[in-house]
């Protein structure tokens, strides 16, 4: 008997079946962000400032530099990657020798991603991009005073929401178009309301055409704070799960934006009694929003096991959001994406019914006892078979791998 039919034997003796786990795994999607690649710096082929709190440390060799380098850099670390996936492309990562500005931004600036996406089998989500632009020095964009600032960001936001529909049309898949601002204050303001008005406003006004669910999914995102906005974030938890609920977008749950001590997971239940979709950013925050690239943790174990045992995967699209410039960026995207792809598989064989009925008896010796018990089981040989399956590296081979495609790059 092989390791892996040893493994799904053992699995099978409490009741788990491990072919199901991964055909279960097989049909989940993981959107990984473009900005891994670059470090957030993005094609835009014009002079910006940074801001937004956003910022990736070190300078390990490598960078792409060109969308055909960020590509290439894709490429490779998709083949890596077990089953078929999505790219998160950010409104800053334009492909063409044109320089529009943010307001001017049109979807033959973005063609060329998804002619690639096609050839690749991908799908594509997308953001507009509100930070490191002149128009956001102030830290407020669709919550700013000044009437032409707001709106320049609203015309940003509407293009880029036509953009996306156009994307999910394309590639007949919906894209995901997620909404994050960078608004707020660096001291106690006196007027919050004012602000959190004027925010709510703009999306408005962004939001205002309809475009086919088929096609675009709007997603709006908050934070607890940000550099330079430490004492008030406009877009807080509450202004964004009121906005959701009330106008039927996705609320995007970022594992960074929180108190360290919140857990996403409670979250995720929660927030599902109230809206329809969720998108998910997964994140590791080592202090706060530090995005490091994501480990096979308890953290980001118990969103896959809430998102498993409340069935809420059909409900929930997973998008990836670390950067990490003081390693190599597709190694990052490798074994980052494929962490959070075990922890999805490590859910998918848990014996959550079993777990469910002790709990409902009150019986929390068993589910205690049961949930030691299966840390033991051998997760780490099914996922090898799916790796072995969808043709992809695993272990010392993967590591190898990695290795000799960093040496490779002449950057």
């Amino acid at each position: 008997m092989g390791d892996f039919d040893s493994a799904k034997a053992q699995f099978a003796d409490w009741g788990i079946d491990a072919e199901a786990a991964l055909a279960r795994l097989q049909t989940i999607p993981i959107s990984m962000h473009c900005w891994q690649g670059d470090d957030v710096v993005g094609f835009e082929n014009r002079s910006a400032s940074s801001g937004g709190g956003i910022q990736a440390t070190g300078n390990y060799p490598g960078r792409a530099r060109t969308p055909d380098e960020l590509r290439a850099d894709l490429e490779f670390a998709y083949g890596q990657i077990p089953g078929s996936h999505r790219l998160n492309l950010h409104a800053m990562y334009l492909d063409t020798d044109e320089t529009p500005d943010r307001d001017e931004i049109e979807y033959k600036h973005f063609a060329p991603w998804v002619d690639w996406a096609k050839a690749q089998g991908l799908g594509l989500d997308f953001n507009p991009t509100f930070f490191a632009h002149e128009n956001a020095d102030d830290n407020l964009t669709l919550a700013h005073p000044e009437e032409g600032i707001r709106d320049f960001w609203i015309e940003h936001g509407k293009r880029s929401r036509e953009i996306a529909a156009r994307m999910g049309a394309e590639l007949r898949s919906a894209c995901v178009n997620n909404i994050w601002v960078p608004d707020g204050f660096k001291d106690v303001p006196v007027d919050r309301m004012m602000a959190r008005q004027r925010l709510e406003t703009s999306i408005d006004a962004m939001l205002a055409d309809p475009q086919d669910r088929a096609h675009m999914l709007d997603a709006v995102e908050s934070k607890l704070f940000g550099i330079g906005v430490e004492a008030c974030t406009v877009g807080s938890h509450e202004f964004y799960m009121g906005y959701a609920i009330r106008n039927g977008t996705l609320l995007c749950l970022d594992m960074g934006h929180f108190h360290p001590t919140e857990s996403i997971a409670d979250k995720l239940s929660a927030v599902a009694l109230s809206v329809d979709e969720v998108l998910l950013h997964v994140s590791r925050p080592m202090r706060w929003d530090s995005d490091h690239v994501i480990l096979l943790n308890d953290d980001v174990q118990a969103v896959a096991n809430e998102l498993v045992a409340s069935d809420l995967l059909g409900r929930t699209h997973i998008g990836l959001d670390f950067f990490d410039a003081t390693i190599s960026r597709t190694a990052a995207w490798v074994i980052g994406t494929r962490n959070m792809q075990k922890a999805l598989l490590r859910a998918l064989l848990m014996p959550f019914d079993q777990l469910r009925a002790a709990e409902d008896r009150f019986d929390y010796l068993s589910r205690f006892m049961l949930t030691e018990e299966f840390k033991d089981l051998p997760f780490g040989q099914i996922w090898a078979e799916f790796c072995a399956r969808n043709e992809v590296l695993s272990g010392r081979t993967l590591i190898k791998e990695l290795d000799a495609y960093q040496a490779s790059l002449a950057r």
